[in-house]
């Protein structure tokens, strides 16, 4: 439980604002431009450390992920950067954090009510923590993508300023409205291009219309990624039957997994998806009863996340063309819980179950989240239990083309990244403290925006450290997977 959002409702209005504007004599706006990395951070030791609980396989397909640019390093490192926060200048406000809240963790999906909707898409690292925490994340993504993609210093400190701009302005907005208010809050995609084209004047308009052109096809083509569309890229028919196609080492079905007994996995899974069942509200668990278990495969997914497990099921309903595929990606603990502080200075984190953590996160920060978010806990034979979340593999998920994005469209959506981490913290913490912490003026953005590009120069480093590590042989790496 967030121990802000608990204790903000037995205070007045005008009590919860005096507490934000009060942290500022502890905290100064201005604190959040701080940055120096610690002697007890190591990056390399940090990821090597992470490995260990990792599938042994899969573990160089990530580092050479990681390999690929400084933002693929940065989208990897989240705890790194955790260990350096944790150093870092908090005014005491908490929220329920994203955790790894960069710009690619951002994007749309569909809503239960069919719309297109931007929302965080990511919520493996979800804690509660210092609200500050998660803004500075997503600046210092904006300024590490800005530099990948040529940007000049100017622009990537423009993009940054954007975001958390947008998050300040947003906050304020929020704490001014009812709470129900803020819970219905979404930013529909539609609705918010066609908004942006209007602002834009006929000159606007001309320049940018290769990017609005493209928005627009991106919208169309989200609409077609749902469980069809991966049926058709991730299945075949074989003797009658719809399977899993095996792509080693990114996609392997359970019949290819020759050291693990196929029937006696399957069986135990039929089991667990009963215990997943168990999860969902009951119209939902009505639903999922259509479906019935048909195929696994085992599917190597992100960049933070190879190696982590995350399987794919195929279930298959009554009616011909009737069909569900979910995702199982392994849960593990928070990079944030041995860095936040608990009342005593101890680590604040009280999940037993990492699903029931990230599914909860979910809930709390998304404005719409998907039907068939679940939890469920595997005990296998080596007796160690393994935690997993559900979701349905693509609803309509659609993501910024971060590589090559021009600024002009890194900034508007900079703008709705700040925005949707602000409606996210607002409905899972002290909206009006925070909003009053912040204030009016632009200190904040300037602050945290000097600590992006500080990060940004940190994580340079820190990439050009594990090539260097990679060459040294010290930490292990395939690239080109």
């Amino acid at each position: 439980m967030n121990a802000t959002a608990s204790t903000s409702t037995s205070l007045t209005v005008r009590e919860r604002a005096s507490r934000g504007k009060a942290a500022r004599a502890t905290t100064p706006l201005e604190a959040h431009a701080e940055f120096r990395r610690r002697d007890h951070v190591d990056p390399v030791g940090l990821l090597l450390g992470q490995a260990a609980t990792r599938v042994p396989q899969l573990v160089p397909i990530r580092h050479g992920r990681m390999l690929a640019s400084p933002f693929a390093f940065y989208r990897g490192a989240a705890l790194v950067m955790a260990a350096d926060l944790a150093d870092t200048p908090v005014c005491g406000l908490d929220a329920q954090l994203c955790g790894d809240a960069h710009l690619s963790n951002f994007g749309g999906f569909a809503s239960a009510e069919r719309t297109l909707v931007f929302d965080i898409n990511d919520f493996d690292e979800t804690h509660p923590g210092p609200f500050e925490w998660d803004v500075k994340r997503l600046a210092a993504s904006l300024v590490v993508a800005g530099r990948d993609n040529g940007y000049g210093a100017k622009q990537c400190r423009r993009v940054a300023m954007t975001a958390v701009e947008a998050y300040r302005t947003a906050m304020r907005d929020f704490a001014a409205q009812p709470v129900l208010a803020v819970w219905y809050a979404r930013l529909d995609l539609a609705e918010t291009l066609t908004r942006f084209t209007e602002s834009l004047s006929h000159r606007k308009r001309k320049e940018h219309r290769g990017d609005l052109d493209g928005a627009d096809k991106a919208l169309a083509k989200a609409r077609t990624r749902d469980s069809l569309q991966a049926l058709g890229k991730l299945t075949e028919v074989d003797d009658g039957q719809r399977r899993f196609v095996s792509d080693p080492p990114l996609m392997m079905r359970l019949d290819d997994i020759t050291e693990l007994d196929r029937d006696l996995v399957f069986q135990r899974l039929t089991t667990l998806v009963a215990d997943y069942r168990d999860t969902l509200a009951a119209e939902r668990r009505r639903l999922f009863d259509n479906f019935e278990l048909v195929d696994i495969a085992h599917k190597v997914v992100g960049v933070g996340s190879v190696g982590t497990r995350a399987w794919v099921l195929l279930f298959q309903g009554s009616a011909e063309g009737e069909t569900l595929v979910l995702q199982a990606k392994q849960a593990q603990r928070s990079v944030l819980a041995d860095h936040v502080p608990g009342p005593r200075g101890e680590p604040a984190s009280a999940w037993q179950q990492e699903g029931e953590r990230v599914v909860t996160g979910q809930r709390l920060m998304q404005a719409s989240s998907d039907l068939f978010l679940g939890w469920l806990r595997d005990i296998g034979p080596e007796g160690l239990e393994h935690d997993y979340y559900l979701r349905q593999l693509r609803d309509w998920k659609i993501s910024a083309e971060i590589d090559g994005i021009a600024p002009a469209s890194m900034d508007l959506y900079a703008r709705m990244c700040g925005w949707t981490l602000a409606r996210a913290h607002a409905r899972a913490g002290d909206r009006i403290a925070i909003a009053a912490y912040v204030g009016k003026s632009d200190r904040f953005s300037r602050a945290v925006t000097e600590f992006a590009e500080a990060y940004a120069d940190q994580n340079e480093k820190d990439h050009a450290g594990l090539a260097a590590a990679v060459d040294a042989g010290r930490v292990p790496a395939e690239t080109g997977v």
